[in-house]
């Protein structure tokens, strides 16, 4: 495989030389599969290269240990062909990683490492949460310690008190700009202190000392864009390249159905049933799976894609990166910044908020202006409660009109 990116015989024989001579057709298979550009697979395999006959004066045949990498990344004196080698060195090592002893610090050494592991593994076995949630609970759980740590140095976290609690919530109460951050504070906090009081690392359950901050979700109008602007947003996509028309069916398919961003990016081939006009949703943030029509100008967008944009890699999910490697995207950035780009390109004005749930919003919207009943709405964007699909109902200011009552007294 490696004769696919050089020719000459002498270069073949200086790459195949050295520690890792005998995988280097192997990275150059990796780099294929993965789909990188002829030159940029090139470049990665001349460092690896380098670094093979670098480690070969060092170790020879052997596991290559990591005072090797660490003597060999001396060598440069400047950052970017630092980066460049590390990165060259991550992908050796996952493709043969039997041919290093390397060992990787984990959590950079935080002091409390064990306890958050200890959390994260209550979170997910006893509490059922989604990974994503979990995320954000331990961050929260993680910045209660850090200022525990910095203002009770030594302490230990039996000795924890209601008035350092009170204290702690206090000083996140003041980093947070929005009453939903501030109820999402302090709602981390307390699933912290219930966990320590759980786990026996303190004797009292310090959780309920934590003040509730008032949050009222349904105060607010949900951020939404006119459909007048969707559909521009749209229209004004070009089919004349892969990536224009990856971004068109990427639109359509959140527009048409109000799919979120992570149920997009978990679509399969397999998921969409082209005779009954369906899209299967895997596994939805209410842990269930449901099903979605697809509209004709949806379905068509995603046959065109899939036909003649979409890369020639094995892979069974639907939308794929364009960048290399070619992979789906393994989180909600990249879908969120194909939204915010092909809107602003439709002449459309965006606010803070700008992303696939946008778009979410701006459906359930227009289905409501459309008098489509409320259950149908929750059943399409896949509310588990009612209540939650109600808060696009105060949108319809002209229908909540219509069925106001009569002020008392009036005589009309």
């Amino acid at each position: 495989m490696l004769d696919f990116y050089f020719s000459y015989r002498g270069v073949l024989k200086r790459l195949r030389s050295g520690a890792l001579g005998g995988e280097m057709d192997r990275f150059a298979e990796h780099f294929f599969s993965l789909g990188y550009k002829q030159a940029s697979a090139k470049i990665y395999l001349s460092r690896i290269a380098r670094f093979s006959q670098f480690a070969a004066t060092r170790s020879g045949p052997m596991p290559i240990h990591q005072d090797v990498i660490d003597s060999y990344l001396s060598t440069f004196i400047t950052d970017t062909p630092r980066i460049g080698a590390v990165s060259a060195l991550g992908h050796a090592w996952r493709v043969a990683p039997e041919r290093f002893i390397i060992s990787f610090p984990s959590e950079e050494a935080h002091p409390d490492a064990p306890l958050l592991a200890y959390f994260s593994d209550y979170l997910h076995r006893v509490r059922g949460l989604e990974p994503k949630t979990r995320e954000g609970v331990l961050l929260g759980g993680r910045r209660f310690l850090d200022w525990f740590r910095h203002h009770h140095l030594g302490q230990d976290l039996e000795a924890l008190t209601a008035e350092q609690v009170l204290a702690a919530v206090e000083h996140r109460l003041s980093l947070s700009a929005t009453s939903s951050s501030r109820a999402a504070a302090t709602s981390h906090i307390r699933t912290f202190l219930r966990f320590l009081y759980w786990a026996g690392h303190h004797r009292q359950d310090l959780a309920c000392v934590v003040p509730r901050t008032p949050s009222w979700r349904m105060a607010h109008l949900p951020p939404r864009l006119a459909w007048d602007d969707v559909r521009q947003a749209i229209d004004a996509i070009g089919a004349t390249t892969p990536v224009d028309i990856r971004d068109r069916a990427v639109l359509l398919l959140l527009a048409t159905t109000g799919i979120r961003n992570g149920e997009l990016r978990a679509i399969r081939l397999k998921d969409i049933d082209w005779r009954t006009g369906e899209v299967f949703v895997r596994r939805t943030k209410g842990k269930r799976d449901r099903v979605v029509p697809l509209l004709e100008e949806t379905g068509a967008a995603l046959a065109d894609y899939i036909l003649r944009a979409r890369p020639k890699v094995d892979s069974p999910y639907l939308f794929l990166s364009f960048a290399p490697p070619l992979r789906p995207f393994k989180c909600a950035s990249p879908v969120s910044r194909i939204v915010r780009k092909r809107l602003r390109h439709g002449g459309v004005e965006l606010g803070r908020v700008a992303g696939a749930h946008l778009l979410r919003h701006s459906l359930a919207t227009q289905l409501v202006r459309q008098r489509r009943p409320i259950n149908e709405v929750a059943d399409l964007l896949g509310h588990r409660s009612i209540n939650t699909t109600a808060l696009y109902v105060k949108v319809a200011a002209s229908q909540l009109a219509e069925v106001a009552l009569p002020f008392p007294g009036d005589a009309a």
